[in-house]
């Protein structure tokens, strides 16, 4: 027994650095290829979606903000859909120059149904053909001046849907909201920036990405309802043989959250969701990468296991200590505990060495004082740590959807001073 926990303990870190080896690859790359660069014959016509619930505090920043883009406001319409609110967001709306529907309905809860009913309305009204493209925000997002300009490069370049650059509004406010926003800016350089250039599709991230009309109308507007319905969107997609681009030069900022309860409620609900869609199209992805040695689909089953990878980490532990303790050998228990010490701290080293690297490729992009960039580095590793206990809870409850409050009042240029 002894020999065949020495010989597992050894083997499984050497197994998980197999499986996650190409995403160092993907580091260089982000950190010395230079992004691809598009130009646009044509500038085309969008749609913007926003789904709002009680976002009157922050909402009508993000449609000044896309309405004051460098691209012809006559080729740009806002659409919002204010979902079982209970405040001003509708009049706030309309005021900042949006269309807006309201929405009630008690039972179907969620950002998926709120985009599928204001598609909806939209095809009935205006019909979906009316624009060559959708654009997804939330309520709490700002866009640079010139996102619709950049994006519309890559669109027009023959990507039919699109992910881009996702940036913090509140990056320094605690370690929490810095913990979010590193992992984001590391996903935007270090992950979408090195599929794109190798040409692995990317995923959409909840927020920010463009979609073409074709396969807005395939997918019966919008048909995605799990808790993470952009990376359902986004493995359907792939699975369709749609490749996923990235702009790098399309900037748009969210909030994140500033309490610790708030984000683990997020990031629960996101897990979650990743659980979701593996079960949901794990299979898929799996035959698909044996039949056609497809790395794309290799690469998003890692995407999506590392909740798993960590609870089975968890729960070896668990019943390693558990089987010598009952061997009551006090010496190969320390060898154990000795070991289980080692790979928190190599843990936390390359953590550190993940933030220090994404903090330093992106230094001028993140606006927060340069002390608390560097002291972000130390706290990222414990912000990712909680991780663990989230993943393995997340398997056993039951998550619905529920929004987070949003509060940071400011403008896109606010951002940056």
């Amino acid at each position: 027994m002894k020999l065949f926990l020495e010989i597992l303990l050894k083997i499984l870190p050497n197994i998980f650095i197999l499986l996650f080896l190409y995403q160092f690859i993907y580091l260089l790359v982000g950190l010395f290829k230079k992004p691809m660069v598009f130009e646009a014959k044509k500038q085309h016509r969008y749609a913007i979606l926003i789904s709002a619930k009680n976002e009157e505090n922050v909402i009508a920043h993000l449609i000044h903000s896309i309405l004051n883009q460098e691209y012809p406001k006559e080729l740009i319409q806002v659409f919002v859909v204010a979902d079982n609110c209970s405040d001003q967001t509708a009049d706030v709306s309309r005021g900042a120059g949006a269309t807006v529907y309201e929405r009630y309905d008690s039972q179907q809860l969620g950002k998926g149904y709120a985009l599928q009913y204001l598609l909806r309305q939209i095809d009935k009204d205006y019909g979906l053909d009316t624009f060559e493209g959708y654009l997804v925000f939330d309520a709490d997002n700002l866009l640079e001046k010139n996102y619709i300009q950049e994006i519309n490069k890559v669109f027009d370049n023959g990507y039919r849907i699109i992910t881009s650059y996702r940036n913090s509004k509140n990056y320094g406010s605690n370690w929490i909201s810095a913990g979010t926003g590193l992992w984001f800016l590391r996903e935007a350089k270090f992950i979408n920036n090195a599929r794109m250039q190798l040409g692995v599709s990317c995923l959409v991230s909840g927020t920010g990405f463009l979609m073409h009309r074709d396969i807005v109308k395939s997918n019966d507007g919008w048909n995605f309802f799990l808790l993470t319905e952009d990376v359902q969107f986004s493995v359907n997609s792939i699975l369709k043989g749609e490749k996923i681009g990235y702009c790098g030069d399309a900037v748009f900022y969210d909030e994140q959250p500033l309490r610790f309860t708030d984000s683990w409620n997020q990031r629960l609900r996101w897990t979650k969701g990743f659980y979701q869609v593996f079960y949901e199209y794990g299979s898929q992805l799996l035959k698909r990468f044996f039949t056609t040695a497809s790395f794309t689909c290799y690469d998003v089953l890692i995407t999506l296991t590392p909740g798993f990878v960590f609870l089975a980490s968890v729960l070896l532990i668990g019943v390693i200590t558990a089987i010598n303790s009952a061997m009551v050998m006090s010496v190969y228990f320390a060898q154990i505990l000795h070991t289980f010490l080692l790979a928190c701290a190599t843990s936390y080293l390359l953590f550190f060495l993940l933030g220090m690297s994404t903090t330093l490729a992106e230094w001028k992009r993140i606006y927060c004082p340069n002390r608390k960039k560097i002291l972000y580095m130390f706290t990222f590793p414990i912000f990712m740590f909680t991780y663990v206990p989230l993943s393995v809870i997340a398997l056993f409850v039951k998550i619905k959807w529920k929004p987070i409050l949003h509060a940071v009042s400011i403008n896109a240029e606010q951002v940056k001073n």
